[in-house]
């Protein structure tokens, strides 16, 4: 008998280790069982997902996946800052937990930022001035709030000279020194020209942080805010690109304001959105320290490359249809800003979309980022994701794809340039196109939305939110197409007591059928269109009859390939000879007449609900 070391490490050591071209063949033998004829590398690409930007996720990593540039991860707070900004990262207090603060009344705006910083907050975010609350209003609601220790981020938009004045004129009533002042004024003159259209001029901002910068050294006065591009529809690389653009088009006006290049890195913040995409967000935001870090070095000033950032979970990804979702999809994007280095984090309540948010949604929000502190500990190791050979392929091929998109920003004049030739918009709605494409085959799916839709379900009412900027760059969402669709359906429910309905005529056993009358549901549902199905199979010769018997506006015929030879030419023609308006046929396009549309994996699901409402709704209207 063998006598193994008792190292509590060598249970397997008898056994050889597998080898990346047996794990291939393993592959080659389930994509044979599921019809696909593919070896060695075709095999393992087969399992490939290609994502946007030209990148590519394998479904495995091994050592040599490992980035051709190892000297590009470096070691935390050192550059180039991929794995953080500082040595400790953020083990010794956690990331920033930054509740953002909406409203005009402020009085209602005081309650909530006491309610925040008693509970969880420990910074706050605050809209000024058009799309918050009026400049003049600032010490009220800031009333109680220790500025010396919970920094405030203003967003004041075209405002920002006047609400940086008010703030600062606070701290002074208040007595603070200016070396105990910790804020970021939020000056953003491109961000603000990217949501509005209208220009804004580089030079006031410039100025500011110059006469601010020795007097108040806790303070920045410009935000890089990327939620505007990501907002439009802008890939990973594409936000990043411009973020960087953005921020040399800064560095450039603070220099030629007398700011050392130094001083100048010093004044600026990134903010980035973070998704439920939570290895791409850990390497978008790992990616743009390494970006960052090399504009600094090329600016002259190596050692203050340490990008600042300010991670706000996704508004894109945020429903209004079963916004309960959000608070997963929330709670993955926070862990991922967290796990990413993010200097500040900001969890947006669950009913963002809908309206203002009420206490409940603000207690989540700032509970998301305690659990994910005070109970999963994902602060104490720095860089935790730092080391997959995944984490660390596709922070570098971002990285990269990044560049070259930034290269192509500074070739047609820098970002001001950019955007106000229209390339910025043009990049971005090309980008948003090729996505909406998936959105509306659910290739991209949405929980709650596109797939496993409540039609049940009871709307979440919240109070209007202020009016978001508008006139410049489009804010998209995920939903926003089956929004539309859902629309509709409610209409026709508040005139008529009901919802659109289709017949679901399941043919044959249920052994054969089940897989398409479950598909076919959970497609209807998401236009709205309630389903409607006999708890045990139709008989073809009784289908139209069932049909009939159902009151449904359409039907949708359900069962195997097999049995579609032999019954479906005969089935549809009964159900068109019945009046059936619309029938629908689950399973790929075939020759059978009298079918209007095909629905299956991979159709365009938008297309084919909107093509069953304007029928039903013609039909109704008769």
């Amino acid at each position: 008998m063998t006598v193994l070391p008792d190292d509590g490490l060598s249970l397997a050591a008898e056994f050889p280790d597998p080898t990346h071209e047996q794990w291939q063949r393993l592959v080659e033998g389930v994509l044979r069982k599921s019809g696909r004829d593919a070896s060695g590398d075709a095999a393992e690409e087969a399992l490939s997902t290609q994502l946007q930007d030209g990148l590519t996720a394998r479904p495995l990593y091994t050592a040599r996946d490992s980035p051709p540039e190892p000297d590009a991860v470096g070691l935390p707070g050192f550059a180039p800052f991929v794995r953080g900004g500082r040595a400790a990262g953020n083990a010794a207090s956690g990331w920033d937990v930054r509740q953002r603060l909406t409203g005009t009344d402020p009085a209602r705006v005081n309650e909530a930022v006491l309610a925040d910083l008693e509970n969880g907050g420990t910074s706050l975010w605050l809209p000024v001035g058009t799309d918050g609350i009026p400049v003049g209003d600032l010490a009220p609601a800031l009333a109680g709030v220790h500025l010396d220790l919970a920094p405030v981020v203003l967003d004041a938009g075209a405002a920002h000279a006047e609400a940086a004045r008010a703030f600062l004129d606070l701290c002074a009533g208040r007595g603070m020194p200016p070396t105990s002042v910790r804020a970021n004024l939020g000056a953003d003159p491109l961000g603000h020209e990217a949501r509005t259209g209208e220009p804004l001029d580089l030079s006031g901002a410039a100025e500011q942080a110059r006469a601010l910068a020795s007097r108040y050294p806790q303070i920045r006065t410009l935000t890089v805010d990327v939620l505007p591009y990501h907002e439009a529809g802008g890939s990973a690389a594409q936000e990043l690109g411009l973020s960087l653009a953005t921020g040399v088009a800064y560095l450039r006006a603070l220099t030629q304001h007398g700011l050392d290049a130094e001083a100048a890195l010093g004044q600026l913040e990134f903010r980035y959105a973070a998704t439920a995409d939570q290895f791409l967000t850990i390497a978008k935001l790992r990616a743009a320290r390494r970006l960052w870090a090399r504009v600094a070095e090329a600016s002259g000033a190596p050692e203050a490359g340490a990008q600042l950032q300010h991670a706000v979970t996704s508004p894109v990804m945020m429903t209004r249809r079963d916004p309960w979702v959000n608070m997963l999809r929330t709670t993955v994007a926070g862990l991922a800003a967290g796990v990413g280095g993010a200097d500040a984090v900001t969890v947006l309540p669950f009913d963002h979309a809908l309206g203002l948010p009420d206490a409940f949604a603000r207690r989540i929000a700032r509970n998301t980022s305690s659990i994910l502190l005070e109970e999963s500990h994902l602060a104490r190791v720095i860089d935790p994701a730092g080391g997959s050979y995944y984490v660390e392929r596709l922070t570098d091929e971002l990285a990269h794809a990044a560049w070259a998109f930034f290269q192509t920003v500074e070739k047609a004049g820098g970002q001001a340039a950019a955007l106000r030739s229209g390339l910025v918009a043009e990049r971005l709605a090309a980008t948003w196109a090729e996505r909406r494409k998936g959105l509306a085959k659910r290739r991209e799916p949405v929980t709650g939305v596109s797939e496993f839709p409540l039609l049940a379900e009871k709307p979440v009412i919240r109070e209007p939110a202020p009016a978001a900027p508008s006139g410049g760059l489009p804010r998209v969402r995920r939903d926003e197409d089956y929004e539309a669709l859902r629309s509709r359906s409610d209409a026709r429910l508040a005139a008529t007591g009901s919802r659109p309905r289709v017949f679901i005529a399941a043919l044959g056993p249920a052994a054969v059928h089940t897989a398409r009358v479950s598909f076919a549901s959970n497609l209807f549902q998401a236009g709205g269109i309630e389903p409607v199905h006999e708890p045990v199979s139709v008989d073809p010769s009784t289908a139209a009859e069932a049909y009939l018997a159902s009151g449904a506006d359409a039907v949708c015929v359900c069962s195997s390939d097999a049995l579609y030879e032999e019954q479906a030419e005969g089935v549809v023609a009964a159900l068109v000879e019945a009046g059936a308006p619309l029938v629908f046929l689950a399973g790929r396009p075939g020759t059978y007449r009298g079918v209007d549309s095909y629905v299956f994996a991979g159709c365009d699901a938008v297309a084919v609900l909107a093509l069953a409402l304007d029928r039903m709704d013609v039909t109704h209207e008769q």
